[in-house]
């Protein structure tokens, strides 16, 4: 079990929809890497969880791409550090960020129509263009 995990605007996960495990971590470190587990692998029971509405955790869903599982997990790893405390601690503040990106929606997009400089740039251009090809055409009647 892990300790509760607080978000922004009082929100908090509570830690029964949160649990993780150690594994051995890859990469270099010579024999200290063979025998210290301190991979850390998160886990967010997304389906389970009460805290999230639902567009955020369809908006996490989305968000956690191949970090979730088929049954609804959200998986988050951590090797970078050298112990286990530091990549737990750092696999949370992953976690953590994914879900408050998930909290805020989009802003809309707002649709802008061109300038009329630029659509007189792009009507030169097309006839500048269409003049240098009418030269290269050949003269009628020079078969």
């Amino acid at each position: 079990m892990t300790d509760p995990l607080p978000l922004e605007e009082g929100l908090v996960i509570p830690a029964a929809d949160l649990s993780w495990t150690a594994a051995r971590s890859g990469g270099p470190g010579g024999q200290n890497v063979n025998k210290v587990a301190s991979k850390v692998v998160l886990r967010f029971d997304l389906v389970g969880n009460t805290t999230l509405g639902p567009g955020a955790k369809a908006r996490l869903r989305t968000l956690a791409g191949s970090r979730l599982t088929e049954t609804g997990e959200v998986v988050v790893t951590s090797q970078a550090g050298p112990d286990q405390r530091q990549n737990l601690e750092d696999a949370r503040a992953k976690l953590r960020d994914l879900i408050v990106r998930a909290l805020h929606p989009p802003k809309p997009r707002r649709p802008t129509r061109p300038t009329r400089a630029s659509q007189t740039r792009r009507l030169d251009g097309k006839r500048r263009q269409g003049a240098k090809k009418q030269i290269r055409r050949q003269p009628p009647g020079d078969d």
